[in-house]
């Protein structure tokens, strides 16, 4: 049958400090929902590097591959949420039908997301801070950001979980389906804030120091 898999992604490696359980994904820690939640935008003081390298010069095929990589992926976790809440429309007159593509793209969702966040912290922020001081404290901000993000995912996976299983248990499932696209519009603002203001330390960070940074 189909599964709900929220396996963290291989390549993490070492890189899971702070979470408990290794590569897979485990719910428990306690961060404060704060940082994108709530701001409007980076301060101007975290976006200093943002003016030597704009988001109109992204677009230069000189751009670092990896950064080129970074904004792809950040793509791809707002195009899946985008569809996640396509399907929950469309789950609402029957929660059944879109129960397959819904929760193969939450798994993925959800794996890649924490994949993502974890090389980000373990291993990523500590090289960018060493290469560019200036904007550490920007960097901790998207260190926080990670840990109330985890909140949002833990509600996903929870509320995305139930629905699955309502689904498996022969029922309508459409408040379990409702549920869980209460839990995705929590999140999507938040995530949308965080994904949007790390592109901006980071990318041109990476532009300006290279992918060895």
């Amino acid at each position: 049958g189909l599964a709900l898999s929220l396996a963290a992604c291989g390549d993490a490696g070492d890189d899971t400090e702070g979470r408990p359980g290794g590569g897979r994904l485990t719910f428990g820690r306690d961060g404060p929902m704060r940082s994108g939640d709530t701001r409007a935008g980076l301060p101007e003081a975290m976006r200093c590097l943002l003016a030597e390298r704009p988001r109109d010069s992204w677009a230069d095929p000189a751009l670092p591959e990896m950064a080129r990589f970074w904004l792809q992926m950040h793509d791809g976790f707002r195009g899946q949420t985008v569809r996640m809440a396509e399907l929950v429309r469309r789950g609402q007159t029957d929660a059944r039908a879109v129960h397959a593509p819904l929760i193969q793209t939450l798994g993925a969702f959800l794996q890649h997301l924490d994949g993502h966040h974890r090389i980000e912290s373990g291993r990523y922020f500590p090289m960018f801070r060493r290469a560019e001081p200036r904007v550490a404290e920007g960097l901790d901000l998207l260190d926080r950001d990670h840990d109330a993000i985890h909140a949002h995912i833990e509600a996903l996976h929870r509320t995305g979980l139930v629905y699955h299983q309502a689904v498996g248990s022969g029922v309508a499932a459409r408040e379990e389906l409702t549920r869980f696209g209460d839990a995705l519009s929590a999140a999507s603002g938040p995530l949308t804030r965080h994904l949007d203001d790390e592109e901006e330390i980071v990318i041109p960070l990476i532009a300006l120091h290279g992918a060895h940074a």
